[in-house]
């Protein structure tokens, strides 16, 4: 049996768990969220537990055991607590801001770059312009939202400038090495 699969996921208190055919409705303090999961995986809530089983040993039915109470406990977790991720920005006049709860970026471009959140997702920005939160209920989509606002701008290998994820190591580059100093011709 699947080692992620047969574990169940606990339903904490102040969370619901609606079960209507292959569809599932989790809500809770930070939101609601809904998912189709395939037919021949069984979700029951016993109690307070939800139990994914399957109906045979194909190699199908093991990979989609794991993924459905994976993705059954994520629903629960970003109910019950949230997601988030960390942005940090890095640059000389690099900098993020919020209007509204719309997210500015200013990041050496000509023009500002702005970001509408989805539903679910909230912004914050730290008061030096340097970090971002990006919270909300989905995980799939916090991460998604994360790597939309990265690519805007990737950290480049020679000065390290450009927005990164918290603690992410960058492998540097050395830059223009010449052998006697000031380089050209004599």
């Amino acid at each position: 049996m699947s080692r992620v699969g047969r574990m169940p996921v606990a339903i904490p208190a102040g969370v619901s768990v609606d079960i209507q055919g292959n569809q599932v409705l989790v809500k809770g303090a930070k939101g609601q969220l809904v998912r189709s999961f395939d037919p021949d995986m069984q979700i029951t809530v016993d109690g307070t537990q939800l139990i994914v089983q399957r109906p045979t040993d194909q190699r199908r039915h093991r990979a989609l055991h794991g993924l459905t109470r994976a993705l059954l406990n994520n629903m629960v977790l970003g109910v019950s607590q949230g997601f988030s991720r960390t942005l940090e920005i890095e640059g000389v006049g690099y900098r993020a801001e919020l209007q509204g709860n719309k997210l500015v970026l200013y990041v050496g471009y000509s023009h500002p770059v702005v970001f509408e959140p989805p539903a679910g997702i909230s912004f914050t920005v730290d008061r030096s312009g340097r970090t971002i939160i990006i919270s909300g209920a989905d995980k799939e989509l916090v991460g998604e939202i994360a790597a939309r606002i990265r690519r805007v701008r990737p950290p480049e290998p020679y000065k390290g400038k450009g927005i990164r994820y918290l603690n992410e190591q960058i492998r540097r580059k050395a830059g223009k090495g010449g052998k006697g100093g000031k380089g050209g011709k004599k």
